[in-house]
Parts: structure tokens; C-alpha cells; sequence
């Protein structure tokens, strides 16, 4: 101990991008949330090919996909936390290592409930290396234009990552297997963790010493959010009332109260309490969690749209999309500049009305045999370049303001409730899309995702004003 307190700083100060290479930070965080984001989607195309290769029943298909995404949400604060007290790089292999290893497992998967475990692991790798994705950029680079600029390039990768799921998807398991959208991830897994454990340099996070993590508060969380996330899903096929709903969606507050009390009480606490009173943190998380409940609509919902009405094969709804992704990368990489001369918080408004805009025509012109041009590509302009002007600076926002020794923490944050409000999302407009005709439905779906979206932008007046362009804060 006594030559780490000679090596280390015993004080929190700001990291200094001059100490680290900035390049395989940037690599790293956004091919790690490419990867975490591709594997939300990339398998649904493939239910087909898993269904028939192993003889899976619907229920057996639904928790391919459930585990992965409720062991992604339950364990993303968890993840988080152990970044800041164990060390970004070394957290980054650890959950690069598993997400790569599980891939394996899951593409060589003889049956169902290997498949289903090895997705299971899945989900808590990409827990444990998303919120490193964005804590690296956010410990490496102070608040200011760079970091901003490295937020829009991890937000646009990440979208890329979304919409390429279902051409990568499609292609893989037309031309090869379902089994390569899994097994595509090991090469990758591995020449990524390659590059980080040679090139990667972690600036220190000023801790002298690092307290044990919080066990019963990790416990509490995983399982609160863990329980939320799957009484939501659930209601798509069970409804509010069952049993099977209702017990988790009553037990996950439950805990996710229980974790509240714990962490008050806490020496060193998973979520520190002191990160709700940084207004960003706690104001940008609950903008985020509204405004991602409506936007789920744009990737699912469209999908649907693509195959089940105008008769897109995978590939082909894949390629549809690019106008999307363009849009979503054009807005990222539009905004920096923007707030630079706007400021973020005005940015969040144009980036949201754009989108609910967006939404709202959308859902204006869906309609059974309507053309590609009218009906999907014309509506993506502002509804895919809103989500870009809008997720750049709401993601810096609610990650301003945390010391850097919490910036793990806040990253874990800040993606919890972009994952809660895509599972809310799907519970929520799915209902909206049960009666009449499935172009009738979809329709509906993007109209009360545009109302969601709209809504979220009634809580921008309590951000926080920026004290100078680019300057801390960042949300002007």
C-alpha cells in the first residue's frame, strides 16, 4: 500500500487526456458498445434457423432473446460500479472475455437450454462492458468539446450497431448459419481484447485505496431491475394481471426500494446517493428513460412493418435501414458543433422535436402496400437525425458533473435507463399495436412513441444551463 500511495494520487483530480492515448480509448469504447448493441438484435432474424435447428418451442425462441436482455439490465449497475473500483481495463477484458467466450458456447450450443444458458452470460458480459464503453471516455476526457466529440462517436456507433443487427443478421443466417451471428463475435472478441490489453493505457481514477464492493446492494439491484425488466416483457404475451407478471413487477420496486435504504446506509455504496442530488445526472436519466420508452418504436416495430407488410426478406429490411443509420450517425456527428454554439440543452429540445416529428409522421403514412420511399425512407430523415441531436447531449449531460472516480457508476446509469426504456417501450406499444390490421398497429405504436418523446421534453427547463460554451455542465 505504501508504494501505491507513492504512485497515486490520494485526492480525485481530473484525468488529463495528455497521459493517455486517446485513439485505443475511442477504439475500444465504441467497438465494445457496437458489439453490446449488435447482439441485442442481431438474433431475432436468426429465431427462424434456431427454432428449426433445435427444435425450440415459441416459449424456448422468446428466452433466447429474454435472457440476454433482462441479465443485460439487471446487472448494468453492477457492471459499472466495478469499473471504478476495480479498474477500467481490467473490467473491460473481464466482460469482453465472457461476452467472447459465451458466443462460443451459444454458436456451438446441441440444445436449447445450452443456447438459453449461453445467452445468459452473454447478457451479463455486456452488462459488465457497456458502461466501460462510456465510463473511458468519460474518465479519460474532461468536460469540453473533445469529450463531447467522443460521445457522438460512441452514440453513433452504437445506432450503427442496432441497424446493422438485422443485415448482419440476415446475411449469416442466409449464406451460412444462425449459428455465425453468435460465432461472429469470438474473432472480433478477441482481436479487440488484443488491442486493449497492449495499447490501452487507463489514467489512475485518484483512489488510494479500493473499498469491497457492495455485495448486498449489487444483489438488490440486479435483481429489483432484473425482476422489473422481465414482469415488463412479460405483459406482451401474459397481460398486467397474470401471476406471472404481476409477482415480479410488485417484487422489482420492492428491491429496487430495498436498494435505496442499503445504499443510504452504505460506507461504499453501489450508486452513491450523492449522484441523484447532481441535477444532470438525476434529470438527464429520467429524460433519457421517457424519451427511450417512445423511440423503441423506430427499429422494432419498423422491422415488423418491413417483413410482416411489405414482405422484406432479412437482408433486405437490414438494407432498408440505412437511411436510418445515416441519419443517426449524421445527427451524432452533427451535434458537437451544434452545442458548441446552441448549447446541449438547447440542442436536446430541436434533437427531440425532430424525432417526435418523425414519429409522428410516421405513424401518420404506415399503411398496408404503401411504397419504400413514402413510407420508410422520407419519415427516417428527421425521426433518425433526431435521435443523433437528441442523445449526444443528453448523454453527456447526465454524465456531467460526477467526479471521475464515479464515472463508471454514472455510465452504468445512464445505460440502465436507456435499457429499462426500451423494455418499457415494448411492453407499452405493443399494447398500443394489438387491434386492427398490423399496418394499422404499427402505425399507432410510432403515434404514441411520438407523444412519449414530446413528453420527455417537458422536463428540459430542469437541466442545468451551461456556465460557458463547452465548459463544464455542458447542457446550455
Amino acid at each position: 500500500m505504501a508504494a501505491m500511495s507513492r504512485t497515486r494520487p490520494t485526492t480525485s483530480v481530473p484525468p488529463n487526456p495528455g497521459t493517455a492515448r486517446v485513439w485505443p480509448v475511442l477504439l475500444a469504447s465504441c467497438v465494445g458498445q457496437f458489439l453490446v448493441v449488435l447482439d441485442v438484435s442481431v438474433v431475432n432474424v436468426a429465431l427462424p434457423g434456431i427454432r428449426d435447428d433445435l427444435d425450440l418451442s415459441a416459449a424456448g425462441l422468446q428466452w433466447v432473446v429474454n435472457a440476454y436482455a433482462l441479465t443485460f439490465a439487471g446487472f448494468l449497475l453492477l457492471g459499472g460500479r466495478a469499473s471504478d473500483l476495480f479498474g477500467r481495463k481490467p473490467v473491460y477484458l473481464a466482460g469482453l472475455g465472457l461476452f467472447t467466450a459465451s458466443s462460443l458456447a451459444g454458436g456451438l450450443a446441441g440444445g436449447g437450454g445450452a443456447l438459453i444458458a449461453a445467452r445468459t452470460a452473454q447478457g451479463v458480459g455486456a452488462a459488465v462492458l457497456a458502461p466501460v464503453t462510456l465510463s473511458l471516455i468519460t474518465a479519460t476526457l474532461p468536460e469540453g468539446r473533445a469529450r463531447t466529440r467522443a460521445i457522438a462517436a460512441w452514440t453513433a456507433t452504437g445506432a450503427a450497431g442496432g441497424a446493422a443487427g438485422g443485415l448482419i443478421g440476415g446475411a449469416l443466417t442466409d449464406w451460412a448459419s444462425w449459428r455465425w451471428v453468435l460465432l461472429i463475435n469470438v474473432p472480433v472478441g478477441l482481436l479487440v481484447g488484443a488491442l486493449v490489453l497492449v495499447a490501452l493505457r487507463e489514467p489512475g481514477n485518484g483512489r488510494a485505496a479500493r473499498p469491497a464492493l457492495d455485495l448486498p446492494g449489487a444483489a438488490l439491484v440486479t435483481g429489483g431491475v432484473a425482476a422489473l425488466a422481465y414482469g415488463i416483457t412479460g405483459t406482451e404475451t401474459a397481460g398486467w394481471s397474470s401471476p406471472e407478471t404481476l409477482v415480479p413487477l410488485l417484487g422489482g420496486p420492492v428491491a429496487l426500494a430495498a436498494f435505496v435504504a442499503v445504499e443510504a446506509r452504505g460506507r461504499d455504496p453501489l450508486m452513491p446517493p450523492r449522484l441523484f442530488r447532481v441535477r444532470s445526472v438525476a434529470v438527464g436519466n429520467l429524460i433519457t428513460l421517457i424519451a427511450m420508452t417512445g423511440s423503441f418504436a423506430m427499429w422494432y416495430f419498423l422491422t415488423l412493418y418491413m417483413q410482416n407488410v411489405l414482405g422484406y426478406s432479412a437482408v433486405e429490411t437490414g438494407l432498408a435501414f440505412l437511411p436510418h443509420t445515416a441519419g443517426v450517425i449524421t445527427g451524432s456527428q452533427l451535434a458537437p458543433a451544434l452545442m458548441a454554439r446552441f448549447g446541449g440543452r438547447s440542442m436536446v429540445v430541436a434533437g427531440g422535436v425532430l424525432m417526435a416529428a418523425g414519429f409522428l409522421w410516421q405513424g401518420a403514412v404506415l399503411a398496408e402496400g404503401g411504397g419504400y420511399v413514402a413510407t420508410v425512407a422520407l419519415p427516417a430523415l428527421p425521426m433518425a437525425a433526431g435521435v443523433g441531436l437528441m442523445l449526444t447531449p443528453l448523454t453527456e449531460t447526465a454524465t456531467a458533473g460526477a467526479p471521475p472516480a464515479d464515472a463508471g457508476a454514472v455510465a452504468g446509469l445512464i445505460n440502465t435507463s436507456r435499457q429499462i426504456g426500451a423494455v418499457l417501450g415494448l411492453s407499452l406499444l405493443s399494447a398500443a399495436a394489438t387491434s386492427g390490421t398490423p399496418a394499422e398497429g404499427y402505425a399507432r405504436a410510432f403515434l404514441a412513441g411520438g407523444v412519449l418523446i414530446a413528453t420527455s421534453l417537458l422536463l428540459v427547463p430542469l437541466l442545468p444551463p451551461r456556465t460557458r460554451p463547452g465548459g463544464p455542465g455542458g447542457c446550455g
